[in-house]
């Protein structure tokens, strides 16, 4: 065998040191904390996402778009079949993203590939949120027996995938529709009251995005479409342009690059030093939510996951450009169909998820800024 192979195979060298269970975990490196799995294990679990669903989705749909513009092509087949194979790998590229964020290692990281493929399948439409608890346990339990016997190569995998396979099978379709009644209710509740409920999914999904946590995550999760994914849209772009435009005097264009584009999240530590500068771009979400939802009436139909992903890569207002090709299977479950944008559309798009961030957290700042509440330096990112 190879040098790899004998790698795989190999007990663990420490497999044979005494010591008590929580040694054995420390060992393992099996870490029971919100920070381990509610943060690295989701915000992994995006990653996955993006790079198979959403991606795969982008580009289906240019494809579809560039063959009813000019025809059948083999370019426009290729496109097809990329976007085609990227979304059936949904289930296991989210799978191996959480087990890389859990350190979980060869036979391990390699068998979770099937756990993912079970969740996502039996988990239905609310397949992401299964697929993180039961990769999770399978995970654990595979890194667990990690090394641990001479038969390693039989022994991991099996363990990995009949804990996963098996908990799949029990517990994530229940685990799904449970995801769905919250994604479910939020649209609903939307649908009934567009201007409480659009300050509350921007400010609370926009605050998310901020956080250390998964805003994406938590919209493929509970799938966020319609109006509560616009809300939502609007309060993740409030953040990102937000922060951006309002920092640019301390990070000029590099700021303005990566948190527009990037991650608002790069400012959690300026925040923790001075919690009052989230208000402008917090207060900006509070508005541009309620006017998403009643005035433009912005409906965030693509995949849910581009619900909490802002303007990172562009993704939200690419989510809702596909929604109105070819909207999402969560979305057709709304009676969401196909329309042809008019100038109200990409109007409405380009003031929530842009323009109106810019202007009113840099507005609401002003003052801020006049009372010393916000000084300069407090949001320097040491770019």
């Amino acid at each position: 065998m190879s040098d790899y192979e004998n790698q795989l195979v190999s007990p663990d060298p420490g497999s044979g040191k005494k010591g008590g269970f929580k040694a054995f975990l420390k060992r393992k490196d099996i870490e029971f904390s919100f920070q381990r799995y509610g943060i690295e294990a989701m915000g992994a679990m995006a990653l996955g996402l993006f790079s198979s669903l959403l991606i795969g989705t982008i580009i289906q749909t240019l494809g579809q778009q560039l063959q009813n513009a000019f025809g059948q092509s083999q370019f426009t087949e290729l496109l097809l079949l990329i976007g085609s194979f990227a979304m059936q790998a949904t289930g296991p590229a989210m799978a191996v993203a959480i087990g890389f964020a859990l350190k979980a290692k060869g036979l391990v990281l390699f068998s979770l590939a099937g756990v993912g493929l079970a969740a996502n399948t039996l988990g239905g439409a609310g397949g992401p949120i299964a697929v993180l608890v039961v990769t999770i346990f399978a995970a654990e339990c595979g890194k667990a027996v990690y090394k641990e016997t001479p038969v390693d190569i039989i022994v991991t995998p099996f363990v990995t995938l009949f804990v996963g396979v098996g908990l799949s099978a029990w517990w994530a379709p229940a685990i799904g529709q449970a995801a769905l009644s919250v994604g479910d209710l939020v649209n609903w509740a939307t649908l009934q009251q567009p201007f409480v409920m659009g300050v509350v999914v921007s400010v609370v999904i926009g605050v998310a995005l901020t956080l250390p946590i998964s805003s994406a995550a938590i919209c493929a999760g509970i799938g966020l479409v319609g109006l509560a994914g616009g809300a939502a849209l609007a309060g993740c772009c409030a953040q990102m342009v937000g922060f951006a435009v309002m920092s640019y005097p301390e990070n000029k264009g590099g700021g303005l690059v990566a948190q527009g584009l990037g991650t608002s999240m790069l400012q959690m530590p300026n925040i923790l030093k001075n919690p009052r500068v989230w208000i402008p771009p917090t207060l900006a979400s509070a508005i541009t939510g309620p006017l998403a939802t009643m005035f433009f009436k912005i409906e965030m139909n693509g995949p849910p996951l581009a619900s909490g992903m802002g303007t990172s890569g562009l993704v939200g207002p690419i989510g809702v450009i596909t929604g109105w090709m070819e909207p999402s299977e969560r979305a057709r479950e709304f009676g969401a169909q196909a329309i042809t944008p008019g100038w109200f559309d990409w109007l409405g798009l380009a003031l929530i998820a842009i323009v109106l961030p810019a202007v009113l957290t840099w507005l609401i700042a002003i003052p801020m800024r006049k009372k010393g509440w916000i000084k300069y330096g407090d949001l320097d990112l040491h770019l």
